[in-house]
């Protein structure tokens, strides 16, 4: 049986068995690199909610406070935003995190002109 692959460089190519199986394990693994971002997305998407309503500030400077806690203490960005939903749901957010977040909130409230000293919520 003849299995061909289709791509705009070679319209039609004649495949192997091995460079079938190759092909093949090539693209399961994107498929689950794929799936990773979405989740990484969506957790770091309500992440960026939640400093919103916490903060008090827009979704952009929210996007920055995370990226900000994220460089300032050398934490992957997903992994902040998943403390930051434990910490808004009751559970506590690491030191270095929380005193990194309540920086950069008060940092983007004074940006709107909105600082009155209210930045952490909690």
């Amino acid at each position: 049986m003849a299995f061909f692959a289709l791509s705009r460089q070679q319209p039609l190519v004649l495949l192997s068995s091995t460079e079938l199986a190759a092909e093949y394990d090539r693209l399961v693994n994107e498929n689950e690199q794929l799936q990773r971002a979405v989740s990484s997305h969506a957790v770091i998407d309500q992440a960026i909610g939640a400093v919103v309503v916490v903060g008090q500030i827009a979704p952009e400077e929210a996007w920055r406070a995370l990226r900000d806690v994220s460089q300032r203490t050398n934490t992957k960005l997903r992994r902040v935003a998943e403390h930051i939903l434990d910490y808004v749901q009751g559970g506590t957010l690491p030191e270095p995190e929380r005193i990194e977040l309540g920086k950069a909130i008060l940092r983007y409230r004074r940006c709107a002109g909105l600082d009155d000293g209210t930045a952490t919520g909690r």
